[in-house]
């Protein structure tokens, strides 16, 4: 019974994280068609926050 309680809390991660990408990427699509932001922007944001969030090698 554990084992289709995790199949099911599985399923619903998964659920919330297509929801969430689909959310995001919307409004980055909104964000640059009214020229608040540019590809350029995201793509440099996220590099820092990926370097900000990820665990530096040899620690």
């Amino acid at each position: 019974m554990e084992q289709v309680d995790w199949i099911g809390k599985l399923a619903d991660l998964k659920l919330a994280h297509y929801q969430n990408s689909l959310i995001v990427s919307a409004l980055i699509e909104v964000l640059v068609e009214k020229g608040i932001i540019t590809a350029q922007d995201i793509a440099a944001m996220s590099e820092q926050l990926d370097a900000a969030f990820t665990p530096e090698s040899g620690l």
